[in-house]
């Protein structure tokens, strides 16, 4: 069968999604997403999603990495499915949407931006060289100098299937702080088992981490390999973030069809 798609984009971090509200396409399997994500012999994307119809709001998002396997929550994905429901129809001032990591809100600026709201994070542990929390996915966040020249994926991948992570995996964050109150933040990510050129929610983790106010409103600039985002938070103190909203640009690249095989 056919199944058509459309590929989107934030800030280099590229999906493809299927509009699945009538239910029409099969149960995805771990070969299919592999193959729709390949970027040799497939369409090519850090992940796949579908738009989904559930009750009590305005659509269910379902995310696959690339490995195929069912992911946590991925804030850049969750902003370009936010303009692909704005671009089938979906005309809301403000989206409500169901993730796998609970409820959440969204909104398109004037500008075209998509702002969504994050989940508040409630425990950072702080150890000798990194932070590890929770933005919807666990993130290692580690500072560093000159992070353009820091081999991220043989790094990366190190940290990601050490002892302390190889049963659950992480995503690791290199950050770096410039001079201008903002961050650049390289990311390996677990599922694409790859650097990506962004990542929503360790963007998120790296400015919380990187908050300049001690407590109440922040702000943080934040560039990465793809592009720039910001993140908007409230501190009230080194363990506990609300108001979280990851703010960024979400671009439709193209759409097409391709064949499934049951």
């Amino acid at each position: 069968m056919k199944i058509e798609f459309s590929k989107y984009q934030g800030t280099g971090n590229d999906f493809v999604i299927i509009d699945n509200r009538d239910n029409q396409v099969p149960v995805l399997t771990t070969k299919f997403i592999n193959h729709i994500c390949d970027r040799r012999f497939g369409v090519g994307a850090d992940g796949l999603m579908l738009l989904g119809h559930k009750h009590g709001y305005d659509f269910e998002m379902i995310y696959y990495n690339a490995d195929g396997k069912e992911s946590s929550m991925c804030g850049n994905g969750g902003r370009c499915l936010v303009k692909f429901a704005h671009h089938v129809g979906i005309l809301k001032s403000f989206y409500h949407f169901l993730a796998v990591d609970g409820e959440h809100i969204a909104e398109i600026d004037h500008g075209g931006w998509v702002r969504l709201k994050m989940k508040n994070v409630t425990k950072v542990e702080h150890h000798n060289s990194h932070y590890i929390l929770n933005t919807g996915s666990p993130h290692f966040v580690r500072f560093a100098v000159n992070v353009p020249s820091i081999d991220v994926v043989t790094t990366g991948r190190e940290i990601r299937h050490s002892a302390a992570f190889e049963q659950e995996g992480i995503n690791v964050n290199f950050v770096e702080l410039l001079n201008d109150d903002s961050i650049y933040v390289r990311t390996y990510e677990r599922g694409v088992e790859d650097e990506t050129l962004s990542c929503g929610t360790g963007v998120t983790a790296s400015a919380l981490i990187a908050a300049h106010n001690d407590n109440g409103f922040n702000r943080v600039e934040v560039k990465t390999p793809g592009g720039h985002l910001s993140v908007e938070f409230e501190k009230s103190d080194d363990q506990n973030f609300k108001n979280i909203w990851l703010c960024g640009p979400a671009e439709f690249v193209y759409k097409g069809e391709i064949t499934y095989e049951l």
